[in-house]
């Protein structure tokens, strides 16, 4: 449901979203070192739907899940099914920085479809913020300074794949609400992920389980934060709040894995947060500036 615009509750709905995702890129790397991606991905879902049950009941149990937008569903957790395994195949290829930082060629995706397919507008400010957002990554990455790896082709073609999930999560926010695009979410990518899940299924380690657990809280949720943050602002202005992902995603890189941050990320980082600031400082929230329902 499209609720009241307002930039500071989008902005503490992010907060929740870049902490969970953090703890989703470190133990997505720690589950992968024994699991297959898509046996992660599987337990995640299957784990993440019990979870997710409490909410469902707050939010009046079943009934309240039905849906009449079933291909909307489908489609945004085809598209997000892809751009997660991407994500989490990537990590186990390169840096967590590196991952994250490509990733963010996904607002430049997003951008073009919220125009096309919601009718936002773009404004100077926003525009402003993606510009400098899209160059702070560029100088992360320092495309054509070498050869790209596997990697690097991985995550750029799951960011293609977030970016239509982004687009469609908030096409869904018009008329469903955040527990029923979550609770679709684990139920769609549970069995689209079933046979390839089974054919390298393992049994998991007893080291493992925590890590389980926590890719399992952490994936489910973050979603949900995000959803709500969508549900009061719109894509391009909630998007690029996305992007102080890609220093924090470095800084934990460095402390637990000892992956280095190099002066191209610090200067990428800066260029980001400005950008950020930028579009918050010059944006006003008004209803008019979210799809009506």
């Amino acid at each position: 449901m499209t609720e009241t615009a307002s930039i500071p509750k989008a902005a503490l709905w992010m907060a929740g979203w870049l902490f969970l995702m953090l703890v989703t890129a470190l133990a997505g790397r720690e589950t992968t070192r024994d699991l297959n991606v898509f046996q992660v991905m599987e337990m995640r879902s299957v784990i993440g739907f019990f979870m997710l049950l409490p909410l469902v009941h707050l939010a009046g149990g079943w009934a309240a899940m039905r849906t009449a937008r079933p291909a909307a569903h489908i489609g945004r957790n085809a598209a997000h099914y892809f751009g997660q395994l991407s994500w989490l195949y990537a990590l186990t290829l390169i840096p967590l920085a590196e991952v994250v930082s490509i990733e963010f060629t996904t607002p430049f995706w997003t951008a073009i479809l919220a125009v096309l397919y919601l009718g936002e507008r773009l404004s100077r400010a926003k525009i402003a913020a993606l510009v400098l957002g899209i160059i702070g990554v560029a100088v992360i990455v320092r495309p054509g300074t070498s050869a790209a790896e596997p990697g690097h082709l991985v995550m750029l073609a799951g960011a293609v794949g977030f970016a239509v999930s982004i687009v469609l999560v908030k096409a869904l926010t018009r008329t469903e609400s955040v527990v029923r695009i979550i609770f679709w979410m684990v139920i769609i990518q549970s069995v689209i992920g079933l046979i390839p899940a089974l054919w390298v299924w393992r049994t998991p380690p007893a080291s493992v389980w925590p890590w389980i657990m926590l890719i399992a809280f952490s994936g489910t949720f973050s979603h949900f934060c995000m959803a709500r943050a969508l549900a009061y602002a719109d894509a391009m202005v909630v998007v690029p709040m996305d992007f102080l992902r890609v220093p924090l995603t470095a800084l934990l890189g460095y402390l637990v894995y000892c992956e280095q941050i190099d002066m191209f990320t610090a200067i990428g980082a800066a260029l980001i947060l400005l950008g950020n600031l930028f579009n918050i400082s010059r944006r006003k929230a008004t209803v008019a500036d979210l799809p009506s329902s």
